[in-house]
Parts: structure tokens; C-alpha cells; sequence
């Protein structure tokens, strides 16, 4: 398990404004944050050496790209055994209507999140990508009528509104990575 890292108020605030829009500039990002710019790149920075921030991902829209149908697909291996997990995993990558994979516990082995065409695109990705495979026993399919992002990912315990909480509890207003 990966070592936790230690957020001040100014490193969540970063990483909230991030998540909400990876684009932001590091002079918008300052301003917002109270800092430096010089000190915003720096902090950013710090936040990917420590490998909090990973990386930065264009979101784009399955249903314009000709992929309007999503789906769960709850997947059993049998046997589920280490050295068919890898192979399975990297088949299922492989598929252009994979976009994201989950290793489980309890009845079912894998997630698999799926955007396809249509019904029939669907139906000839679970029988000829899934079902076709020896170690799969069994694919139960579950269509996402509608999908909701939730918050900013932040540690546990840290406040939502964290900077703003401590602005407002300063007299005099002014930004406490500022004084």
C-alpha cells in the first residue's frame, strides 16, 4: 500500500481547483489559491514527484464518438489463477470498448466498465470477447442508463472547503500562505 502524503490547506485547495479543471493556468491557480505563482508550480510539482497527482486525462464523450451505449460487465474466471489474470487483464485493456477494469473480491473477479454502439455491438462483445474465453464462466451485463461525477477526491478527514474555512476564521482577510 502506497505512503500516505501530508496536504496542507493550500495543497487540497490545488488538488480540488485541479480536479475540477486540469487546464487551469499556475498564474489562475495562484490567484485563486493565494500564493505565488512561483509557489504554485512548486507545490504542483511537489504533488507529482510524491505520486499524488498522476497524470492529466481528457475527458471525452462516448455517445459523439459513435459509443452512446455503456455498460457494467460483472465477470467470473474460473480458474482464477494468477497466471490467467494477467493475460486476461491485458486482453480486456486491449478491447477499444474497454474503459476501465476492476480486479475484485466476492462472487464476481472483474468489473469491466464498456461504451459501445448499440445493443448489438454489445451482444458481440460479450459473446465474442468474453464469453468465447475458456477461464470466463460467467458475464452478467448491467447498461448505465446515466452517470453523475461526484467531488473532488481529497483525503480523509480533510474539510471540502478547507482554505476558504480558514480564510474566513483569519481577521484581516488575507490568505494564510500570503502573511
Amino acid at each position: 500500500m502506497a505512503e500516505s502524503v501530508v496536504l496542507d490547506p493550500v495543497d487540497l485547495h490545488l488538488l480540488r481547483l485541479l480536479q475540477n479543471d486540469a487546464r487551469t493556468t499556475y498564474r489562475d491557480l495562484a490567484a485563486l489559491v493565494g500564493v505565488a505563482p512561483s509557489t504554485c508550480l512548486d507545490r504542483v510539482n511537489r504533488l507529482r514527484r510524491s505520486g499524488v497527482i498522476l497524470g492529466h486525462q481528457l475527458r471525452l464523450d462516448p455517445a459523439r464518438l459513435g459509443r452512446g451505449l455503456e455498460a457494467l460487465l460483472s465477470v467470473q474466471v474460473r480458474p482464477h489463477r494468477r497466471e490467467l489474470v494477467g493475460p486476461f487483464v491485458e486482453r480486456i485493456r486491449a478491447l477499444p470498448e474497454s474503459r476501465t477494469v476492476f480486479h475484485l473480491t466476492g462472487p464476481d473477479d472483474y468489473l469491466v466498465h464498456v461504451a459501445v454502439a448499440d445493443m448489438a455491438d454489445l451482444q458481440r462483445l460479450v459473446l465474442d470477447e468474453f464469453t468465447s474465453r475458456r477461464e470466463v464462466a460467467r458475464v452478467e451485463t448491467r447498461l448505465i442508463f446515466q452517470q453523475w461525477d461526484c467531488g473532488p477526491l481529497l483525503p480523509p478527514g480533510a474539510e471540502q472547503d478547507t482554505l476558504s474555512a480558514k480564510w474566513d476564521r483569519i481577521s484581516d482577510g488575507t490568505p494564510p500562505a500570503v502573511r
